[in-house]
């Protein structure tokens, strides 16, 4: 057992719980009691691990960037999440999601998506599972990621628009949250990050935690070594950081930092960089960082990127920043689209804004040449060119 594992009750250390409506605990309850053992059943795994290789088409590769290396003058790797089947690593929690719905008996799906890519992720398993769709995606972000709207509709999901507050993530998020409310009985939500109440954070990571197992597994082989000098990846709600993490952080010599969006600046009021703004409260049904009023309202988060726009973090990732084993980075909108830009011209893959967060860190760390970072590239960016030639 980890010391950064949840514990019985869902919580790490001071964060997470499960904060639900009445009407709601029925559900969540059933999905505490059965998840650990549903998932270690020989029939899950085996059907698991099988589609994740030939569905998913896992493992992802561990690709040492040359000439990004040479720039910043150490090695860097990175972990390639975005050739995953539907372009990011959201396909591995909602694989595992419906695998253990289909379990519960549920027939139904219901979902919040805010770069769309956990909404296409989504729609694409209920595709291939024959389960009716509704995913719930902030009226602003439907606009800005419109590639990924139209995909959704096309493997055959309903997309609806939630129109009231900031009209992105932590909306969306609301608005899954009533439906299910609502339709308790043959509704499975899948939450597409380490967020909301306990059993989902701890279930989100172990899902995600694939894309750990397999860098420590690739450094091996590649260096030598399973274990890096850095690792780092972009953190909203933090599925991709938590995934990219997992198996190393008991491994204390292992420097885990973690990227989130300063927007234009953590000062600047146009933010969601939680860690620097960011008090205890609670969101979402778990206790953990967030932006808030004096009185508790929750503050607009904002970020160049639909997927960072969250005005919180996962319990997992806040406890690891109140432990201090992960250092948190705030990237502003300009450097991250620097970062992604730069990965194009000198490697030829266009990353997810999201992930070019994640990127833009790597100047303001102390490497050496002989050290090694991996880096999680969490997205490619085709949802993302519209933006990408808006800056340019």
């Amino acid at each position: 057992m980890s010391k950064y594992s949840v514990n019985e009750k869902g919580y790490y250390g001071n964060f997470g719980g499960a904060f639900i409506p009445e009407m709601l605990y029925p559900n969540v309850e059933e999905l505490r009691q059965n998840y650990l053992r549903i998932m270690e059943t020989p029939d899950f795994q085996e059907e698991f691990q099988r589609l994740l290789i030939d569905y998913v088409g896992r493992p992802t590769p561990l690709f040492l960037a040359e000439r990004l290396s040479e720039k910043y003058n150490t090695q860097i790797f990175l972990k390639r999440e975005d050739l995953n089947h539907t372009g990011a690593h959201k396909v591995n929690n909602t694989l595992g999601q419906i695998l253990l719905a289909e379990r519960l008996g549920k027939k139904k799906i219901v979902a919040e998506t805010g770069a769309g890519q956990h909404g296409v992720a989504t729609a694409t398993m209920c595709a291939l599972k024959g389960l009716e769709c509704i995913v719930y995606m902030g009226e602003i972000d439907i606009e800005r990621q419109a590639p990924n709207v139209a995909r959704m509709k096309m493997l055959g999901a309903e997309v609806r628009a939630a129109k009231s507050g900031s009209r992105t993530l932590k909306d969306a998020t609301n608005e899954a949250m009533r439906h299910w409310i609502n339709n308790p009985t043959d509704t499975h939500y899948i939450i597409g990050s380490v967020v909301g109440p306990h059993p989902y954070p701890d279930m989100v990571a172990r899902f995600q935690s694939v894309i750990s197992a397999e860098i420590r597994k690739q450094l091996l082989e590649k260096t030598g070594s399973e274990l890096p000098d850095y690792v780092l990846a972009c953190v909203g709600g933090g599925s991709n950081a938590a995934g990219v993490f997992y198996h190393f952080l008991d491994q204390e010599e292992v420097k885990i930092v973690a990227a989130e969006a300063a927007g234009w600046g953590v000062e600047s009021g146009k933010s969601a960089a939680t860690t620097f703004l960011g008090k205890p409260g609670i969101l979402h049904g778990s206790k953990s960082l967030l932006m808030q009023t004096v009185d508790g309202q929750v503050v607009e988060p904002h970020s160049i990127s639909a997927g960072l726009d969250y005005p919180g973090i996962g319990p997992l990732h806040a406890h690891l920043w109140e432990t201090k084993r992960a250092e948190f980075m705030a990237i502003t909108d300009k450097d991250a689209m620097e970062a992604g830009f730069e990965l194009a011209k000198l490697e030829g893959i266009i990353p997810a804004i999201e992930s070019s967060h994640a990127l833009a860190a790597l100047k303001y760390l102390p490497t050496t040449p002989d050290q090694k970072v991996v880096v999680g590239l969490s997205g490619r960016g085709d949802k993302d060119l519209a933006t990408y030639m808006k800056w340019m």
